[in-house]
């Protein structure tokens, strides 16, 4: 019997222990056919709507940019943005700011346009 591949961080090492499934490189614990949190993540703006791939956002607080004395100011509209479901830092969102460049913002200081 094949087992199935860890969902967390696609190992092909899993074991079973009773009931369980367990991956040896992330310790991700879970039952086969359990749908889990990480594959059904939904990435929401400050208002709790719901955000996708081609959204367009405004920036709702002004943004320090880090390294540098400029900032991206309330109001800006981020057009075009791609979603980063498994974002260890908490930047989930990856973008181009016009006259800034690519960036990545938390989804906590945007709102849907």
């Amino acid at each position: 019997m094949s087992l199935p591949n860890c969902p967390k961080c696609q190992s092909e090492y899993t074991y079973e222990d009773g009931d369980l499934l367990i991956c040896p490189e992330c310790s991700h614990e879970w039952k086969e056919g359990d749908v889990t949190e990480e594959a059904a993540a939904v990435i929401k703006d400050a208002n709790g709507n719901v955000l996708s791939d081609g959204d367009t956002v405004t920036v709702i607080k002004d943004l320090k940019i880090k390294g540098s004395s400029a900032a991206v100011k309330v109001g800006t509209k981020v057009k075009n943005i791609r979603l980063i479901p498994d974002a260890a830092d908490g930047h989930d969102i990856d973008c181009k700011i016009d006259g800034m460049g690519a960036m990545k913002l938390k989804s906590e200081y945007v709102k849907k346009a």
